[in-house]
C-alpha cells in the first residue's frame, strides 16, 4: 500500500465532496428560478490494479446530472402571458443573437417592440397564423417567429358574408304591389323591418335596412336599402333604389322555405365589397316577428386590448370591437433523453448526441404535455433536501480530510526513521 496513494485518494475523496456542496450551492441559490431544474452530483470509484499481497487504494469520479425531466410546482400569476408545460415538452426560444434554444422557464412579458420575452432574455417563438393554418417542421426551427404581441390597429376586414334568419308572421295582411318597399315611393309600406350593419372597404360602418313585406299567400318580399340614404324622416323613399330584393317563398305545411324558394339575398355593400346574406332558415310561423340568428363577417380597424392563449397553443388578440384574432401557434419541442440535454446560461437547453433528436408538435399532442396560461412552473429545487445534501457532503469532505491527515503523519514518521 502506498502512502501517496492514501493521501491521493483523500484528496480526490475532498474533490468530489467539493463538487457536491457545489451543486447544492447553485440549486439553493435558484430555488426561486422559475423552470430550473435542480443539478445532483453523483459518485463512482475509479479502481487501481491491486495483488493479493498489496492494496492500491484508488479514488473517486464524479458526475453530474440534472434533472431536466422533473417536473416543477405550478403556480398561478396575474399574467395570462405566463405560460408553464404541465408534462413533457419545452418552449422554443431565441437568444438576442438569433439562436434557438429550448427552455421551460415560461414567464414571458411584452418588451419594447411587444415580443414576448422571459426573465433571462430570451423571445418566445411561435408559428404565425395564415388564414387559421401553420405548417410544423417537425425537426427544425424552419418556420419559427418571435411571437409578438402587437398593438397596432387591426387591418380593416369588408364585409363579403352574411346570414340573416328571421320568423315572418303568417297571419299578416298583403301589402299592394304599387306600396312595396321595392317601389322606394314615399308611400311605401312594409310588413317588419330590421337593420344590420356590414364593413366597407376601409373598415368603415355600414347600415343595411332590411324590408320585409308580404306579396301574396305564404310569398314574401325582401328589400335591403343603405340607410345612409333616408329620408330625413329616417325612412322612403331613399336616395338611391333598393341594394337587393328577393322573393320568399314558404311551405304551408310546415312554414319553411319552400324546396324551390330563393336562399339568398346578394347586394354590393356601399364602399365595399359584393356580399350575399344566407336566408336559409328563416320561418313563416303563427307568431310575432322575430330575428332567430344574425351574422356578418368582416370587421372596422380597431386597437389591441388584451391578449389569450388557449390551452392548444393558439395565441389570440382581443380587439376592443369585440373582435377576436388569432396571430400565432405556440410549439413544444420534445427529446427522447431530456436529462442529457446541455444545459445553457439563462435556463436554456441544446440538444446532444445523448438527448436525441429535436421534435416539435404542439400542446397536447401524444407525448406532449399540456400548456397553460397566467401560470408558471416553479424550481424543482428544495432546499430542505439541499441543506440534507450540504450537511452530507460537509461530513465526508471532513472525513476525507482526516484520512489524509493522517497518511500525512504516517509519511512523517517514515521520513523521521532515518534519524
Amino acid at each position: 500500500m502506498s502512502l501517496y496513494g492514501v493521501m491521493r485518494t483523500s484528496t480526490s475523496g475532498m474533490s468530489a465532496q467539493s463538487s457536491r456542496i457545489s451543486a447544492v450551492a447553485e440549486n439553493v441559490a435558484n430555488a426561486n428560478t422559475n423552470g430550473y431544474k435542480a443539478v445532483h452530483t453523483q459518485f463512482s470509484s475509479l479502481m487501481i490494479d491491486s495483488n493479493a499481497s498489496a492494496y492500491n487504494s484508488g479514488s473517486v469520479d464524479v458526475s453530474t446530472r440534472r434533472d431536466v425531466a422533473a417536473q416543477g410546482t405550478i403556480t398561478a400569476t396575474n399574467s395570462v402571458t405566463d405560460l408553464a408545460i404541465q408534462g413533457n415538452g419545452f418552449f422554443m426560444v431565441q437568444n438576442p443573437a438569433g439562436e434557438n434554444f429550448m427552455t421551460r422557464a415560461g414567464s414571458f412579458v411584452p418588451d419594447a417592440s411587444n415580443k414576448l420575452v422571459n426573465a433571462a432574455g430570451f423571445t418566445l417563438m411561435g408559428y404565425p397564423l395564415v388564414q387559421g393554418q401553420t405548417g410544423v417542421v417537425v425537426n427544425g426551427y424552419t418556420g419559427l417567429v418571435p411571437v409578438s404581441v402587437n398593438n397596432s390597429q387591426l387591418s380593416a376586414v369588408p364585409t363579403t358574408s352574411g346570414s340573416f334568419k328571421a320568423n315572418l308572421p303568417s297571419t299578416s295582411a298583403t301589402i299592394p304591389a304599387a306600396q312595396l318597399p321595392s317601389t322606394n315611393s314615399a308611400t311605401a309600406t312594409f310588413t317588419d323591418k330590421s337593420s344590420i350593419v356590414v364593413f366597407g372597404n376601409q373598415g368603415q360602418e355600414v347600415t343595411l335596412d332590411l324590408y320585409y313585406s308580404k306579396t301574396a299567400t305564404d310569398t314574401w318580399q325582401v328589400a335591403a336599402y343603405d340607410r345612409a340614404g333616408a329620408s330625413p324622416t329616417g325612412g322612403f323613399p331613399y336616395a338611391a333604389a333598393a341594394l337587393a330584393t328577393q322573393t320568399l317563398q314558404f311551405d304551408p305545411s310546415n312554414g319553411q322555405l319552400a324546396t324551390a324558394s330563393a336562399t339568398t339575398l346578394a347586394l354590393n355593400v356601399p364602399g365595399g365589397q359584393s356580399m350575399t346574406f344566407d336566408l336559409k332558415g328563416s320561418s313563416q310561423l303563427a307568431a310575432s316577428y322575430s330575428v332567430i340568428n344574425s351574422d356578418v363577417n368582416g370587421n372596422k380597424a380597431s386597437t389591441a386590448k388584451l391578449v389569450e392563449i388557449a390551452k392548444d397553443g393558439t395565441v389570440f388578440v382581443a380587439y376592443d370591437n369585440g373582435t377576436r384574432q388569432a396571430a400565432y401557434r405556440i410549439p413544444i419541442a420534445s427529446v427522447a433523453s431530456p436529462d442529457n440535454l446541455d444545459s445553457i446560461t439563462g435556463n436554456v437547453y441544446t440538444t446532444t448526441a445523448k438527448s436525441g433528436n429535436l421534435h416539435i408538435g404542439f400542446p397536447q399532442d401524444p407525448g406532449l404535455g399540456n400548456l397553460d396560461s397566467g401560470v408558471v412552473e416553479q424550481s424543482t429545487a428544495d432546499i430542505a433536501s439541499e441543506f440534507t445534501d450540504m450537511i452530507d457532503a460537509q461530513r465526508g469532505y471532513t472525513a476525507n480530510s482526516k484520512v489524509f491527515q493522517t497518511g500525512a503523519e504516517l509519511m512523517d514518521v517514515l521520513v523521521n526513521l532515518k534519524r
